[in-house]
């Protein structure tokens, strides 16, 4: 895999493992989602939540999981040859393609309804790992190949499958218009308005399906463009933070500070040293 890096979805990690007991853990990285794919076995996933609770779910070949940031995982093989691919990824429209795949924190097992789809997911999940050291553009192609089939086939029948499908529509048409309007002055309000919704169940729905709330994805959305304009040395910072929603430069400071540890001045010097 190369090191170019992508605004809207980026690839950080392929893997295959295999063994009689194979176990592994993961402690989700902020903004970014791990796929683990089931080739051959089972075992048993064990999902902990930010307060310690934890829930299991049964997974065999064919199935799969969405690791979610945050979120800690383990994975503990039955006895007997295991084997399983993941893939894990993150950008600006990564949290979408998850939502419209009807996964969440609360919901992360994949079990395709589908055996054409569920193949193809397999198939796109397979190509990625054998052709890792191909050039990243030709990678990111195949990874919105292995994110549209899974989407497609991951619904479940009956009133899950329409609950599940809402709930991403809805996800999918917030997330729209924060792409839209993350510039100006926006609210959770305004947000659950444009879904038809109030707040309160607009909120518990955006979640459930993505891990954080609303506020905290507008957040994210506005500093992961910030810090991409920073980049760019011919803005100052002052417009950056206009050009993200911040009319106050001080708020902006506060507000990028607080996601990325350090100054948008400080940020930006790095950036310079080590290209």
């Amino acid at each position: 895999m190369g090191n170019e890096t992508f605004v809207d979805l980026n690839l950080y990690g392929l893997g295959q493992e295999e063994g009689e007991t194979a176990f592994r853990e993961w402690l989700g990285e902020k903004e970014r989602f791990l796929f683990c794919y089931i080739l051959y076995g089972g075992g048993i996933l064990t999902a902990r939540d930010q307060e310690g609770r934890q829930r299991q779910w049964n997974i065999k070949d064919g199935e799969g999981f969405m690791a979610f940031p945050a979120w800690g995982y383990g994975f503990q093989a039955d006895f007997g040859h295991c084997q399983y691919v993941w893939v894990e990824f993150g950008g600006l429209r990564a949290g979408r393609a998850v939502a419209e795949a009807g996964l969440g924190p609360e919901h992360p097992v994949y079990r395709s309804q589908s055996p054409d789809l569920g193949e193809l997911v397999k198939e796109e999940l397979v190509y990625l790992i054998s052709h890792r050291d191909m050039a990243p553009h030709h990678l990111m192609g195949h990874l919105y190949l292995f994110l549209d089939a899974l989407s497609r086939s991951a619904l479940s029948p009956g009133r899950k499958q329409e609950e599940r499908g809402l709930r991403g529509i809805y996800v999918g048409k917030a997330i729209r218009f924060i792409e839209k309007n993350f510039q100006n002055d926006i609210s959770v309000e305004d947000i659950a308005g444009v879904c038809g919704l109030n707040r309160s169940y607009f909120g518990k729905l955006f979640k459930e399906a993505m891990g954080k709330t609303t506020q905290e994805f507008l957040l994210s959305y506005r500093m992961n463009r910030a810090a991409e304009l920073l980049k760019q040395p011919q803005y100052s910072v002052g417009d950056i933070g206009c050009a993200v929603g911040y009319q106050n430069p001080l708020h902006f400071s506060r507000a990028f500070k607080n996601t990325y540890g350090i100054s948008p001045r400080e940020w930006r010097n790095r950036q310079r040293r080590s290209s």
